[in-house]
C-alpha cells in the first residue's frame, strides 16, 4: 500500500439552509480516502464503535482502491459523532455538538501490510497520536499533516515538534492566523514553514488555495460552482487532501511542480463532495468525469 491516511471516520449530522440529514457517513479519514481513492489505492487506519451502521461500511467498500485493513472497530465502543448547521455563507458553519466516542480511547494500530507506505496523511487528530503514527512508517517518503483550533489552543508543544518532523502541512486559512498570529495567508504560510515543513497549502473555501514552498508560491481559485449545486460543504476539505495525495502517490512526487498539479487535483475532487451530502457525489463520479473536470478547471484558471 503506497498511500495511507489515518483520521476519523463518523456519523454526522447536517444542517444547511436547504436540507437536513442525520446519519451520514462522515469523518475525516472516509472522505480523504474515498477522494483519493478515485486516484489509486488507500489503506485506512481508523476506529469505529459498535454502532457505526454497516451501510456505512458498505459504501466504502464500494470505492475501488479503498482498503479497510486498518479499520478497528470495537463492539462496546461508540464511534465519533459530529454534528453541524451551515449558514448562508458556506464558509460559515457552527458545530452543534461533537461526540468524541472511540477516539477517548487508544488509537487503532497500523496493520503490517501498511507499513511500507511511502505516502502518509496524518488526518487531524491529537498531535501526539498523529507523531505516533508516524514513527510505525519506516520508509516514509512524503508525509502530510492536518490541524485544527483546538490542538493549536491545547497542543501548541507537541504540534511544534510534528511540524518539524512532516514533509507538508494543509490547514485553513483561520487556523494559520490562530497559529502564526498573522492576518494574511501567505504571511501566515511563510511562518508555518519556519516551524519546519517543506511546504505549506492554506486553504481559502470559495476563494481556494495558497501553496507556500521554498520554491515559490502557487495560487488556485476554487472549482467554480454555481450556489445551486452546493449541497453540503462538510468534507470538502478532507477531500481537496485526499486528491492531493492521491495524485502525489500516483505520480511518485513532490517536487513543486507535482504539488501545483495535486492542488489542482484535490480542488476537483472537493467540487464533487460540494455537491451531495456524505459521499454520495464521490461514490458516482463516472469513468471520464474527474478528467473532464479538470480540462474545465485549467480552462477556468487560465491567465493570458
Amino acid at each position: 500500500m503506497k498511500l495511507v491516511v489515518t483520521g476519523t471516520i463518523g456519523i454526522d449530522t447536517v444542517h444547511t439552509p436547504r436540507a437536513s440529514r442525520e446519519g451520514v457517513s462522515g469523518g475525516s479519514a472516509a472522505y480523504f480516502a474515498a477522494a483519493a481513492s478515485r486516484l489509486g489505492p488507500v489503506g485506512v487506519v481508523a476506529v469505529v464503535g459498535g454502532d457505526w451502521p454497516k451501510e456505512h461500511e458498505a459504501i466504502l467498500r464500494g470505492f475501488p482502491g479503498l482498503c479497510l485493513s486498518g479499520l478497528e472497530s470495537r463492539a462496546q465502543s461508540r464511534t465519533f459523532a459530529w454534528g453541524g448547521r451551515y449558514l448562508e455563507d458556506a464558509n460559515s458553519r457552527e458545530t452543534l455538538f461533537t461526540e468524541v466516542g472511540v477516539l477517548q480511547e487508544s488509537p487503532p494500530r497500523v496493520p503490517d501490510s501498511y507499513r511500507e507506505a511511502e505516502f502518509i496523511f496524518l488526518g487531524n487528530t491529537h498531535p501526539a497520536v498523529q507523531l505516533g503514527f508516524l514513527e510505525q512508517f519506516p520508509n516514509r517518503k512524503l508525509v502530510v499533516a492536518d490541524t485544527m483550533d483546538l490542538w493549536i489552543r491545547t497542543a501548541h508543544g507537541e504540534l511544534m515538534s510534528l511540524f518539524k518532523k512532516v514533509d507538508g502541512v494543509i490547514i485553513n486559512d483561520s487556523e494559520a492566523a490562530e497559529l502564526t498570529g498573522m492576518r494574511n495567508a501567505v504571511s501566515c504560510g511563510q511562518k508555518v514553514l519556519d516551524f519546519g515543513p517543506k511546504f505549506v497549502v492554506v486553504k481559502k473555501g470559495e476563494h481556494g488555495a495558497i501553496l507556500i514552498h521554498p520554491e515559490g508560491r502557487a495560487v488556485l481559485p476554487a472549482f467554480p460552482v454555481e450556489e445551486p449545486q452546493v449541497v453540503d460543504p462538510t468534507g470538502a476539505g478532507d477531500s481537496f487532501a485526499g486528491g492531493f495525495m492521491g495524485y502525489l502517490a500516483r505520480e511518485n512526487r513532490g517536487d513543486f511542480k507535482a504539488l501545483q498539479t495535486a492542488m489542482a487535483y484535490g480542488t476537483v475532487l472537493a467540487s464533487f463532495t460540494l455537491e451531495s451530502f456524505g459521499l454520495d457525489r464521490l461514490r458516482a463520479i463516472e469513468p471520464g468525469e474527474i478528467d473532464r473536470r479538470m480540462r474545465h478547471f485549467q480552462q477556468a484558471a487560465r491567465v493570458g
